[in-house]
């Protein structure tokens, strides 16, 4: 079980970085950039990049990191490794957070956001910017944290996690 335990935390540490990342590099890049545009530039390039998003690279280790997540906490609580298991199941609870935040929040803004054509008119373009990208932005900020704090937990439970183990 320890075999599997450190190879579960490590590709947790894997997959809670790639999204904190992820959602960090929009806070902080993406939509500023964006940000700057005018609405159509805003509308549209949000509708694409909701829309290419939805592949493997990023499925991969959104829905895994729950898993191997889940697969650590099991692993350091049977082989009695419970300063391991409490960091795990922190960075699993921040997980979720975010987990649910995007399922809750983001994704339905995006839904809303790419539902129908593309407005035409200049009122209709500022309009849907209006009601998707302060709330969006707002929230991303709050699953980026979740991510980012879920990611520093993993990886101290990978820490202590080698120290017994070494």
């Amino acid at each position: 079980m320890k075999t599997t335990t450190g190879a579960a935390l490590f590709l947790a540490v894997l997959a809670t970085g790639l999204m904190a990342g992820l959602f960090a590099a929009f806070a902080y890049a993406v939509m500023p950039g964006l940000g700057k545009g005018g609405d159509r530039t805003f509308v549209e390039a949000m509708r694409n990049i909701n829309k290419v998003i939805l592949n493997g690279w990023f499925l991969t280790p959104f829905a895994g990191a729950l898993l191997v997540l889940a697969l650590a906490a099991v692993g350091a609580w049977t082989s009695g490794e419970h300063r391991v298991f409490w960091w795990v199941i922190a960075a699993l609870v921040l997980y979720v957070v975010m987990f649910a935040v995007t399922g809750g929040i983001n994704v339905p803004l995006n839904d809303r956001l790419a539902a129908g054509e593309l407005p035409q008119t200049t009122g209709a373009l500022a309009a849907a910017r209006e009601r998707f990208e302060s709330s969006w932005v707002a929230w991303n900020v709050v699953r980026a944290l979740a991510a980012t704090g879920s990611f520093a937990c993993a990886a101290w439970g990978l820490v202590l996690y080698g120290r017994s183990t070494g």
